[in-house]
């Protein structure tokens, strides 16, 4: 976790290869931070898909199979599996379902959605130690909800990255709100924001051990698309 949790810690779900904060309300993370550098890039494991429930969390506070079953919409990872190829326990703790929210498929998850995820790999080749925040937005407080356990389907997911050195300094980021929705590859840069106004739609306190001049630069900041 860089510079401190984020908030709404109902629970915390500590895994080998990332950091949730978990809601069982929406049974969906409210967070997932993760630590990436361009050591793990090396793939020692291959996809697996090993969708489950988690068994950390008690039945009624958790998603199950079922609730996506003939959702209409994917299984989206949260902490994504391209990112935690190092070994087999971070690449299969990446398909709990704890890991994952609904997400729309073709034109989102399998379109804008993994190109931002291929963008961060790319950023990691690049800049060689980054933070990754990743987590759901709830436009509607009275948001749509699939299977029996009311699983939350949210209308847009933020997701922040900062890159600094690896003692904390030289620090860079870039903030995306993308709706749920299809939309064209090509708009991925017009979903840029601000840490800011990520915190405003979340209620969540992003970097806050940071000093406060950097916190509130950092944060205010609208980055141009990352090469």
């Amino acid at each position: 976790i860089l510079f401190g949790y984020p908030g709404h810690e109902k629970a915390i779900l500590y895994r080998k290869g990332y950091v949730i904060g978990y809601n069982p309300e929406t049974k969906v993370p409210d967070w997932v931070s993760y630590h990436f550098t361009d050591a793990y890039l090396i793939k020692k494991a291959g996809r697996i898909n090993n969708f489950r429930p988690d068994p950390d969390l008690i039945p009624g506070q958790r998603a199950e199979l079922v609730d996506y079953n003939r959702s209409g919409y994917d299984r989206g990872h949260l902490a994504p599996a391209g990112d935690m190829t190092r070994n087999a326990q971070t690449m299969s703790e990446s398909f709990l379902l704890s890991n994952m929210a609904p997400q729309i498929g073709a034109g989102f998850n399998r379109g804008i959605w993994k190109k931002l995820e291929t963008k961060v790999r790319g950023w990691v080749r690049q800049r060689k130690n980054i933070y990754v925040l990743t987590g759901p937005i709830y436009v509607d407080p009275h948001y749509k909800t699939i299977g029996p356990n009311r699983v939350g389907v949210p209308t847009h997911f933020y997701k922040i990255v900062v890159s600094c050195s690896e003692t904390g300094q030289n620090l860079d980021a870039i903030a995306f709100i993308l709706p749920n929705k299809r939309n064209p590859d090509a708009l991925l840069p017009q979903f840029i924001t601000t840490i800011d106004e990520v915190e405003k739609l979340t209620n969540l306190d992003f970097l806050h051990d940071l000093d406060d001049s950097t916190e509130v630069q950092l944060e205010a900041q609208k980055s141009t698309m990352w090469p």
